[in-house]
């Protein structure tokens, strides 16, 4: 996922904009692994994770963002796919050694605390995300970032963030749905968006697959 939006009060919405190689086979979200009864999300069908895991019993959510920084050794190196559904299941981020995982940024959310811990190979950084509107990108919590700075004000203003995920694919960097086709013909693009919405009485979530209706 390159994207996560996360809204605190007296209920707590999270909106996640997945984007990947467009070649690489995923389903959307269900009860895919029995180690975690009771976890839903989307599975990548290659590694077997997921980006973004919600646990409606436990009225909490995780999601997962590729991080910048020193790669993990190719011989010892593990999948990131597993810790947002460890941390959606149990409700705690890792501690210990994470250098067998390439950097990564790990939100885990419920309507008390939202915590993010992010590693870029050599450190980790554990904070709380601040009360109202934050965006979690590639880079963190990044008021810098492009997309940040274009998307943050207006998901703040929102009461429907539905209306941001319907504008057309761009290849612009500080684009929020993007679409690059790169030199080698692969295609990286926005694959879907899931919001999660925690109601102290409920949770519900919405899946939107992006490439239903479009070509690549």
């Amino acid at each position: 996922m390159c994207t996560l939006i996360v809204k605190t009060g007296p209920r707590l919405t999270l909106m996640g904009v997945r984007d990947e190689f467009a070649d690489r086979p995923w389903e959307g979200p269900g009860e895919h692994w029995p180690d975690y009864p009771g976890v839903i999300g989307g599975r990548d069908l290659k590694a077997g994770g997921t980006w973004l895991a919600v646990h409606p019993a436990a009225r909490r959510a995780a999601a997962l963002l590729n991080g910048h920084g020193r790669a993990a050794e190719e011989t010892t190196k593990v999948s990131r796919g597993d810790l947002a559904l460890k941390a959606a299941y149990t409700g705690e981020l890792p501690e210990g050694d994470l250098s067998r995982y390439d950097p990564f940024h790990l939100v885990l959310a419920g309507l008390a605390r939202v915590r993010l811990l992010s590693w870029d190979g050599e450190r980790a950084v554990r904070t709380d995300l601040p009360a109202g509107t934050s965006m979690v990108v590639n880079s963190g919590l990044d008021a810098e970032s492009e997309r940040v700075r274009a998307y943050l004000p207006r998901f703040r203003d929102s009461d429907d963030w539905r209306e941001l995920i319907q504008e057309e694919p761009s290849d612009d960097r500080g684009a929020l749905i993007i679409r690059h086709e790169l030199p080698d013909g692969r295609l990286f693009a926005s694959l879907s968006v899931m919001e999660v919405v925690i109601d102290p009485g409920e949770v519900t979530y919405d899946f939107a697959d992006l490439t239903a209706d479009r070509d690549g």
